[in-house]
């Protein structure tokens, strides 16, 4: 079906990449390197010119760490949002929270999507994306508390786990008055799963497309730690086996891709893409001349 992220629609055959901006002092990746707003901005300028069609904005980082309340987290992306949107009316813009309140506010402020990294912890985050006619993205998380890290979590498949419980928040979101072509489900890497589970779900992410009977899958595999621990590499040196994980997820029909390195993914994407016949060649003389 075509995708439709609020004021935005994509057919569905179009790969979409989604561009990471950190409005966090310590995010893992880049250490706080767009913390202050002018360097946010500079970097949606900077993922715009790459082609990114989608920005994904967040106020808080995934890890524990100080407690950020929802009036400061509104303080870090709201305004932000607002800046975004009167820059750049043709670009998606994302808000990862799973808070309610500040999905309410980013929304009112130009937000498209809400992407809600923890499985619905707040059950009126989908009240919120109908009343705005938002698009939400429903992860799986296997039930654990926002910003926690899992531990010994156990499944007796974790495949069909994030398939039932994302398909199910999926069809909360519908049942809320969310549109069904706004509605994006994703397996959340690392998130409420070890490195064997994380492995597990990307060699199978195939199963999660077809379950989703046209619901988009997002993957989120940027430097995640499950590419981190298979290769035994710190945060910095993961693009290679980023890139290993993306290209097992295009082959299988994923459609959004949230990304540290937009124009890497996009090369690599738009590989599997000709690959397998979906796209033709950009230039194809060889042997012709």
């Amino acid at each position: 079906m075509t995708l439709r992220l609020r004021r935005h629609e994509f057919a569905d055959d179009h790969k979409l990449m989604m561009a990471i901006v950190n409005r966090t002092p310590d995010s893992f990746f880049d250490q706080g390197a767009t913390w202050a707003e002018d360097k946010a901005f500079e970097r949606v300028a900077t993922v715009v010119e790459q082609g990114a069609e989608i920005v994904d904005i967040g106020g808080i980082k995934a890890a524990p760490g100080v407690e950020i309340d929802a009036a400061e987290e509104k303080s870090r992306v709201v305004d932000f949002v607002a800046r975004v949107r009167e820059t750049y009316p043709g670009l998606v813009i994302s808000v990862d929270t799973w808070r309610a309140e500040v999905g309410d506010a980013v929304c009112a402020a130009g937000a498209d999507v809400l992407n809600d990294a923890w499985g619905g912890a707040d059950p009126e985050l989908v009240d919120v994306a109908a009343q705005y006619d938002a698009a939400i993205i429903c992860t799986h998380t296997g039930g654990v508390t926002p910003r926690t890290r899992p531990y010994r979590l156990e499944y007796d498949d974790v495949v069909a786990a994030a398939i039932a419980d994302t398909m199910a928040y999926a069809d909360r979101a519908v049942a809320a008055g969310v549109a069904e072509e706004s509605v994006v489900i994703d397996p959340a890497h690392d998130f409420g799963k070890n490195t064997f589970h994380s492995l597990e779900v990307t060699r199978r992410i195939g199963e999660m497309v077809e379950a989703g009977h046209g619901r988009p899958v997002l993957v989120s595999l940027s430097n995640k730690d499950f590419v981190g621990e298979s290769l035994d590499l710190p945060v910095g040196e993961r693009l290679i086996g980023t890139l290993a994980a993306t290209a097992v997820c295009a082959l299988a029909g994923a459609r959004i891709y949230r990304v540290h390195q937009v124009v890497e993914t996009r090369q690599t994407v738009d590989m599997v893409d000709v690959i397998s016949g979906l796209k033709l060649p950009r230039r194809a003389i060889r042997g012709l001349q």
